[in-house]
């Protein structure tokens, strides 16, 4: 796990938002809990779409490790959850900006929405409203967030436990990514289930197989990554491999939606 530098971290509140928010999602009743696991993934998805967007104008901040990824790491021991990729990172700034707001308008109406909202029918509104990150605290006590932003020699640790405040400092550069994003989470003990292989793979299977980057598996302790989704985006396979299933969540997940298409064209 990356550790802050010798430097104090900086305690901070989270903005009155989030923090209604946040205890909406701790004390989620939602029967389908699995909707963190696929916005997680999507924020890593688009992570690397942006980095791919600047690389056009600056192939430098590529280096050595031009192929997009994300590792889902899992580690049934200490009940922790891993979901890394190697995008375009985040400063400390952004960090802050990112996790500590909520920056677009209509929050009261989400919450209001939400909270009106049961079962599947509130997971999908997380996602309509673009407030996936905070789903993570619907199945861990503590989200520990490492990120390095491509082409910057340094790097950034977010924390929280999801209860009104957060911190955030410098991390040590060796325990940290080369470039992209670590989310890490220390996951409740009902939420257990979700450090197992079967259960992680069907999930990402279901909701993120179309997801345009390639996603890996890791077991520990050393196990060498298992690929379990091609990073084949929807739209470049052939539609005699597509299922309707797999339409129906391509719609769900982009529209934010929890109906059916009333009509697909491939």
């Amino acid at each position: 796990m990356t550790t802050m530098t010798d430097a104090a971290p900086d305690t901070r509140t989270f903005e009155a938002d989030v923090s209604k928010l946040l205890h909406l999602m701790v004390h989620s009743v939602y029967s389908d809990k699995d909707v963190f696991l696929r916005e997680l993934i999507s924020n890593a998805a688009d992570a690397c779409e942006k980095l791919r967007y600047e690389a056009i104008a600056n192939p430098a901040i590529l280096g050595e490790d031009p192929q997009p990824r994300i590792t889902i790491t899992l580690d049934p021991d200490q009940r922790r959850l891993t979901i890394e990729d190697n995008g375009i990172g985040r400063s400390e700034a952004e960090m802050a900006e990112a996790l500590g707001t909520i920056v677009r308008s209509g929050t009261k109406a989400f919450m209001e929405k939400i909270a009106a909202s049961k079962g599947t029918e509130g997971s999908q509104l997380i996602g309509q409203f673009g407030v996936g990150f905070y789903s993570a605290f619907m199945v861990a006590d503590r989200v520990d967030v490492t990120s390095r932003r491509a082409g910057e020699g340094v790097a950034s640790i977010w924390s929280s436990d999801g209860l009104g405040t957060y911190t955030i400092g410098a991390a040590e550069l060796d325990a940290a990514p080369a470039r992209g994003t670590r989310v890490v989470l220390h996951l409740k003990e009902e939420a257990a289930e979700y450090t197992k292989r079967f259960t992680i793979e069907q999930k990402v299977k279901a909701q993120s197989g179309h997801v345009p980057v390639v996603i890996f598996l890791v077991e520990t302790p050393d196990a060498e990554p298992v690929q379990i989704a091609d990073g084949a985006a929807l739209w470049t396979r052939p539609k005699s491999d597509i299922s309707q299933e797999e339409y129906t969540d391509f719609y769900r997940t982009n529209a934010g939606q929890f109906d059916a298409p009333a009509l697909t064209v491939h």
